[in-house]
């Protein structure tokens, strides 16, 4: 008997064509791994069954084909949480390498990256949250289209909302420019707690059409 026609969010896990098998994708913040890390994925990988492992688009690695009675001790040999199909929370934040190693870089995208993702990830949302965080305007993490995105300038970070990509693609709006590290991460907690207090059941970029740019900037930032 084949499995229902469900995701698990609750396991990380979403169904696969043929409702036989799963897609589990690791929590690896920001996608950053050591050799080590690289061994243990490539041994579990051995280990089971499993059928592909896959680079995603948002810089994490995919376990494909995975059977239902296999996910949880993956994970565990593993020693990793869910990253991915994990239902309406924020996402792992994705960024570039930012001015760590690029050298057209102008913020530090890593260190803000991983402060954004320590302090957010998994936080309940009224849908799916995706923030995401370039070290120039070269946009190489795509940030103009997240929910929230950053995009690092000589004096400071440039904060846009409600941006997405999806087969409606919307560039998000200038909510905040000139930012510091401490700001954005207090501007982040504002937008989602007012998108928290305020959403109904859609994206931040539609919550937004919905209520009025003016009204979500002049509420969230107080003015």
């Amino acid at each position: 008997m084949g499995v229902k026609n469900e995701n698990m969010p609750d396991r990380g896990a979403a169904v696969e064509k043929g409702l036989e098998t799963y897609t589990i994708i690791p929590y690896i913040p920001g996608g950053i791994l050591d050799p080590a890390t690289l061994r243990k994925i490539a041994d579990v990988a051995e280990k089971y069954p499993v059928e592909c492992i896959k680079m995603t688009s948002e810089h994490k690695i995919g376990f494909y084909g995975v059977r239902k009675e296999d996910i949880d001790d993956i994970f565990h040999d593993l020693g990793m949480e869910p990253g991915g199909h994990i239902g309406k929370c924020v996402r792992g934040v994705k960024f570039c390498t930012g001015n760590a190693f690029c050298k057209k870089g102008y913020q530090n995208t890593i260190e803000m990256g991983l402060r954004i993702d320590a302090t957010f990830h998994k936080m309940e949302t009224p849908a799916k949250v995706k923030i995401s965080l370039s070290g120039c305007t070269r946009c190489c993490a795509e940030s103009a289209v997240r929910d929230i995105g950053l995009i690092g300038t000589p004096r400071g970070w440039k904060m846009l909302v409600g941006g997405t990509c999806g087969l409606q693609v919307k560039k998000g709006k200038l909510i905040a420019k000139d930012l510091s590290d401490d700001q954005v991460i207090d501007y982040v907690e504002k937008i989602l707690n007012y998108y928290i207090e305020n959403g109904v059941d859609k994206r931040m970029g539609r919550f937004i059409d919905k209520i009025g740019f003016d009204r979500f900037s002049r509420e969230v930032l107080g003015e």
